[in-house]
């Protein structure tokens, strides 16, 4: 059966684990040629390969620290290396540091920064000439519930998941002429490692917050993702809340 992203190639940040595995397994799923990039978790990464070669469809993967400039370039060339071109670039790669302000080092803060907030557009810098040239591209930003109402000590994760959208605006607006469009993905608070490790009060506490009483999941969040780049060609600039009604 034919896929709807048959022919089509993606670059996934951060994609050995989380959400961004279930980007790449969700976008794979319906055709896709799917880069995996990861940072330190080889073993991660190939399982997610051989997950989506499983499935059908066809996969490398890349190491590359995309918080530098060289390794994000660097992680576009070998994807236009190995398939020809980029069609679908989503900027998952993310750290948290938490940490109040007055507790928080210059390392916290630039260490989220430059994962979260700089990575995004070192990859989009990369990438956008060969979407402009085939006039077509979809890229899609992660960023967080985090980035719209902030959140006591994440003044570092806040100010980079803001900026996220920020940027995606500005990048939606330049990049529509030529048929690329680039949106937010902001989910709320999601079935990962980093909502695992939380409390048992703590998590209590966030579900009394969230009006459908549940957290969502990264396949949910996956889903959204690959309809970005299906069915939903007329968004530009949006922001996609996927936070079961915790902020509106």
């Amino acid at each position: 059966m034919a896929g709807a992203l048959d022919g089509q190639v993606a670059v996934v940040t951060g994609a050995s684990r989380g959400i961004g595995r279930a980007c790449a397994l969700e976008l794979a799923k319906h055709g896709a040629s799917v880069v995996v990039n990861y940072t330190s978790n080889k073993g991660a990464a190939e399982s997610c390969k051989q997950e989506i070669e499983a499935a059908g469809a066809k996969a490398v993967v890349v190491q590359a620290d995309v918080s530098k400039a060289a390794d994000a370039k660097r992680l576009i060339e070998t994807a236009e290396k190995e398939f020809g071109k980029v069609d679908i670039l989503v900027n998952n790669a993310g750290i948290n540091r938490d940490r109040t302000i007055q507790r928080m080092s210059v390392e916290e803060w630039d260490g989220v920064i430059e994962t979260d907030l700089s990575s995004m557009f070192y990859c989009t810098n990369a990438v956008v000439n060969g979407m402009r040239e085939r006039n077509y591209g979809r890229i899609i930003n992660m960023s967080s519930i985090i980035g719209q109402m902030g959140n006591i000590g994440q003044a570092n994760y806040a100010a980079a998941k803001a900026g996220m959208i920020a940027f995606t605006k500005s990048a939606a607006k330049e990049l529509a002429r030529f048929n690329i469009t680039v949106n937010a993905v902001c989910p709320g608070f999601v079935e990962t490692e980093m909502v695992a490790a939380l409390s048992d009060d703590i998590k209590k506490n966030l579900l009394a917050q969230i009006p459908l009483g549940r957290f969502g999941t990264a396949e949910e969040v996956a889903t959204t993702v690959r309809f970005l780049c299906t069915e939903g060609s007329f968004y530009t600039g949006a922001q996609m809340s996927l936070n079961g009604g915790q902020y509106m």
